[in-house]
């Protein structure tokens, strides 16, 4: 069988002179009552605007951020007993910055409590977006339901959606928050339960339940995933950048961050609230000829150079087109672990480990999940959780499913890889005829997997955060090709509309710089389809000018899918 190329870093030397560290800022600051801690990541800040000595750094909109609060705090609903800390900087090109908070209450984080704001090039205030606009003040933040009660209603949750399965090593650990995002604020507990499944497998649901009355306000999968999202081994032979040890090579890129993917050897985490107690290995591959693995899923190496490979490619299509360097924008490199537990049907990517995690597939439904727009989907969700945040519920947790999916799909047009082209299918590779259809899911017309939504409604909400992504999946195919049939890249499509109208494309790639754009500027943790309609619009007034066919564009594929 042939041997998949490891090529030297000297064939690749033109992406690694656009690599490099990030450093970062730490400071706190006191204004107007409201503590505000300031993480500045400075690669993310400055990644527009690099070599622009005359234009703001990440610091000093921090600085303009901080004047802004001071005068309108009391505009957005900042008080003495209210804390905020920055979790993201952008600075576009014209100098112009947007600082975006979390919030906390008498100490206690709050879920739809972030808010960004937005100035000038002279750092003079414009505008805010605000997750939500409630007052926050509660009669007290002692609770009247108690912890273990809490951690026995979301152990019970995490029963309900795992039925016939009987769940090893349970746990739960609540934590005291305030919901903002249901409504009229209220004290809750937020309960992490984690078990492993029969064979060993992890399970996760977040239960969110009212600290005042016991109610379950609502749950959602702790381990964002798109099922079976992904492929194995058909990237065909690629180039890998390596490290050399001694008479050695590990699969580490140190032109990206210094990622790298390692063996899980079939094993799992046992992981607690955050604390994990045993870790799944990742124990980096070697080689020694610089030539991995065999094509073949009986040489483990294979998994892993689509690993590395699919890691490779995502951070590129950020960096060179986004100008975000790395998943968090620090220029510090995640890692990959392949070969994780007992035909495990999954890929996720976890922000405690700052990791992917891919496993081999059952064989008759998925094959390893190692796929080019795997690694794009699952760590585009550490993308978001570095930026929006999106609630992984409701509308806004379908939001966050479809960015992965957007994004994802973009990471992989761009790595155009004749072995794996550039389409708007999710998961066509490792589906297996045991899966019944060509992908797991379809941006064009997304309900031809059964269950996904093409078109908005007020119970889409409702839906699983696979299927409600459908949505904002329809509305990104329209944008980029437009409706009705065609074929591309040999894949036949037919895209209808809700409305009946015609809708013209404006490219995949301005579809990725306006999703981008609206994620990191515009859409917060609380963000709905229409919320989502209004981020694109400014975010393709920001690139392309309020009068453009690009704002045009996008008005009308938001209307094509009935989001008006």
């Amino acid at each position: 069988m042939s041997r998949l190329r490891q090529h030297v870093p000297a064939l690749r030397k033109d992406r690694a002179s656009r690599t490099s560290g990030a450093s970062r800022t730490s400071r706190r600051l006191a204004t107007a009552g409201v503590a505000t801690t300031a993480a500045v990541l400075m690669a993310a800040a400055l990644s527009p605007t690099a070599g622009a000595a005359d234009r703001p750094t990440g610091a000093s909109a921090v600085e303009h951020a901080t004047d802004a609060l001071k005068d309108r705090a009391a505009a957005l609903g900042l008080t003495s007993a209210q804390g905020t800390a920055v979790r993201d900087v952008i600075v576009d090109r014209d100098g112009s910055q947007h600082v975006r908070y979390d919030r906390t209450y008498h100490g206690l984080p709050v879920l739809g409590g972030d808010f960004v704001l937005h100035l000038a090039p002279d750092g003079a205030y414009r505008s805010a977006s605000r997750a939500t606009r409630s007052t926050l003040s509660l009669p007290s933040v002692t609770p009247k339901v108690s912890a273990p009660k809490a951690a026995g209603i979301a152990t019970q949750a995490l029963r309900a959606v795992n039925l016939g399965q009987s769940l090893k090593k349970l746990q739960a650990k609540p934590r005291l928050v305030v919901d903002a995002l249901h409504g009229a604020p209220k004290l809750a507990w937020r309960t992490d339960a984690v078990a492993q499944d029969t064979q060993g497998n992890p399970v996760a649901r977040t239960v969110l339940t009212d600290a005042t009355t016991g109610a379950q306000i609502d749950a959602w999968d702790s381990i964002e995933t798109a099922t079976g999202d992904g492929s194995s081994l058909y990237s065909g032979t690629v180039p890998l950048e390596t490290t050399a040890s001694g008479s050695t090579y590990q699969l580490k890129d140190p032109t990206r961050g210094n990622t790298y993917t390692g063996d899980a050897a079939n094993k799992t985490d046992l992981c607690i609230f955050g604390i994990c107690f045993v870790r799944a290995p990742s124990t980096v591959f070697t080689d020694t000829d610089n030539h991995w693995g065999t094509g073949a899923t009986a040489d483990r190496a294979s998994a892993a150079v689509d690993a590395q490979y699919g890691t490779d490619e995502t951070w590129d299509y950020y960096k060179n087109v986004h100008g975000r360097n790395g998943i968090a924008g620090d220029g510090k490199g995640s890692y990959n672990r392949v070969h994780y537990g007992k035909n495990y049907n999954n890929a996720f990517w976890d922000d405690s480990c700052f990791c992917m995690t891919y496993g081999d597939g059952d064989g008759s439904t998925f094959g390893p999940l190692v796929a080019l727009d795997v690694a794009g989907h699952e760590m585009t969700h550490g993308v978001t959780s570095k930026t929006a945040a999106l609630n992984y519920s409701g509308e806004s947790g379908g939001l966050n499913e479809a960015t992965s999916d957007i994004l994802g799909t973009m990471v992989e047009w761009y790595a155009d890889n004749p072995s794996d082209a550039g389409d708007y299918l999710i998961g066509e590779e490792i589906v297996r005829s045991g899966f019944g259809k060509p992908a797991l899911r379809f941006m064009d017309k997304p309900s031809k997997d059964g269950n996904s939504a093409d078109y908005w409604s007020s119970s889409v909400g409702n839906l699983d955060v696979h299927y409600s992504s459908g949505v904002a999946n329809h509305f990104a195919y329209l944008l980029a090709e437009g409706s009705g049939p065609k074929t591309i890249n040999g894949v036949s499509y037919d895209s209808p509309t809700y409305n009946g109208s015609t809708v013209t494309g404006i490219g995949r790639d301005k579809v990725g710089k306006i999703w981008y754009r609206a994620l990191t500027v515009y859409m917060t943790s609380s963000t709905k389809y229409a919320g989502a309609r209004t981020a694109t619009l400014n975010a393709a007034k920001d690139l392309y000018g309020a009068g453009s066919t690009e704002y045009a564009a996008v008005a009308a594929a938001w209307s094509a899918v009935n989001v008006n």
